[in-house]
């Protein structure tokens, strides 16, 4: 079914239930990691688009934190190299640096900066680079079968501090800032952090209403592959003890649960694949994936 096929009743009455959320949420900050095939289909790439431009004008913060896996893989294979990863943490060696900014800085973020443009919005595109915002030092992974050995895992940083100040003027001229995970250390190094870390603390640091994980999961399944609609910290721990959660859930699943911790009001993990899936998250009574409660 499209939506010509609605009736104009069944439109009215969608827009009359997203209007509680429109009032609620007016003014707020919305945090989106953009990832997942909502980034590489063309329909879906659209709708995610035009949801981000909806959000704006009924007067959202929204700020836009991406990924870019396919698109850093299939460069990587055109070169030669192929990826390694650690915990869900990509390996990344000074030639796989290049790559990931090349991608992640240029391609990826000029595309989506591009697309939300042609839908009405005003983008900006940026990577922790510009004005320094995202301050980074080299990331050291202990070693899981080995607890007190730690794994360098080349050129991946981890946050030290991030400053909001050139995101708040993008917010207050209604720009959509676009921002690349690429963190700058102290002597000017370049770091691949991962996209969901990022999204995360960029939504505390902006003391965001929600911080959205768009994947490509219908959000946190249980053992039995079955969608769990509201899930605490403490069953997330016992999750990944038990192996439930693992690979690239983890980066993902941890930087959700130090935002709903730190002060963000509502962490979502979303199916990406589901047309609009952020308007049905954020101005629908019917959520499209799992929320994380803070305790």
């Amino acid at each position: 079914m499209s939506i010509e096929d609605l009736t104009p009743g069944i439109k009215a009455a969608v827009l009359a239930e997203a209007l509680p959320y429109i009032k609620r949420f007016h003014g707020k900050t919305i945090v989106v990691k953009y990832g997942g095939n909502a980034m590489t289909d063309e329909h879906l790439k659209s709708c995610f688009a035009r949801d981000v431009v909806l959000l704006e004008l009924v007067g959202f913060n929204i700020v836009v934190v991406h990924g870019g896996g396919p698109q850093i893989e299939s460069l990587l294979a055109r070169v030669g190299k192929k990826g390694e990863f650690v915990q869900g943490m990509r390996v990344t060696d000074a030639e796989t640096m290049e790559v990931v900014e090349m991608v992640l800085g240029g391609q990826v973020n000029k595309d989506i900066v591009n697309l939300i443009n042609q839908h009405g919005g005003k983008a900006v595109g940026l990577t922790g680079k510009d004005g320094n915002f995202i301050r980074a030092k080299k990331l050291m992974l202990e070693n899981k079968e080995n607890p007190g050995d730690l794994i360098d895992v080349g050129q991946v940083g981890e946050i030290v501090s991030i400053d909001p100040t050139l995101i708040d003027h993008l917010d207050k001229g209604s720009f959509i800032p676009v921002i690349a995970p690429i963190g700058v250390g102290k002597d000017g190094e370049t770091y691949n952090i991962n996209a969901d870390v990022v999204a995360g603390k960029i939504a505390e640091v902006l003391k965001a209403e929600k911080l959205v994980l768009l994947t490509n999961t219908p959000g946190v399944l249980d053992k039995a592959g079955e969608l769990i609609t509201g899930i605490t910290p403490k069953q997330i721990d016992d999750m990944v003890e038990d192996g439930t959660l693992s690979g690239g859930m983890l980066p993902k699943i941890g930087s959700a649960l130090d935002a709903a911790r730190n002060g963000v009001k509502g962490v979502h993990i979303i199916d990406g694949r589901v047309e609009h899936a952020l308007l049905l998250e954020i101005l629908t009574d019917h959520g499209v994936g799992t929320m994380i409660k803070s305790h």
